[in-house]
């Protein structure tokens, strides 16, 4: 079983479209234009309007957290010394397995790319489109029999 010693790492992570200062910065400007117009109505008797926007208010702020919460997700994957550590952070939460190489099969059927060694199986790559998924998960196969360890 042959092992390069070379360590190999891949940052697999959601594209987030908006940078942590855009997200404030879009999420104050509606709180601020929503807050106005229900004053504006409230201090014109429609008090009702004041109500709506204070809901739409705290419903744009729970949906803003969310997508806050799940920005940084991502699935970071080592290969060194005949093993493959998957670390994939979700909603805050790092969970990491690690897989060796010699028991370790690759499957590609779909949506996601399933890693499993010795009844231990982990889906990575929901984070890439299905090109690139496809070429990641060859990527894989190719570095694993590099090391003299065939993916089964």
């Amino acid at each position: 079983m042959p092992d390069t010693g070379e360590r190999r790492e891949w940052l697999l992570k959601r594209n987030c479209s908006l940078t942590p200062r855009q997200t404030i910065a879009a999420w104050s400007i509606l709180m601020g234009l929503s807050a106005g117009t229900g004053i504006f109505f409230a201090l014109h008797g429609a008090w009702l309007v004041l109500a709506y926007s204070a809901l739409e208010m705290a419903a744009v702020s729970v949906a803003f957290l969310v997508y806050c919460r799940h920005a940084a997700d991502h699935e970071h994957i080592v290969l060194e010394d005949g093993s493959l550590l998957i670390e994939k952070a979700v909603g805050g939460k790092v969970l990491a397995t690690r897989l060796d190489l010699y028991w370790m099969r690759i499957e590609a059927p779909g949506e996601l790319i399933t890693l499993e060694a010795r009844g231990v199986k982990v889906d990575v790559g929901g984070y890439l489109p299905e090109a690139s998924r496809r070429r990641f998960a060859r990527q894989l196969r190719e570095e694993v029999s590099a090391r003299g360890m065939p993916p089964r």
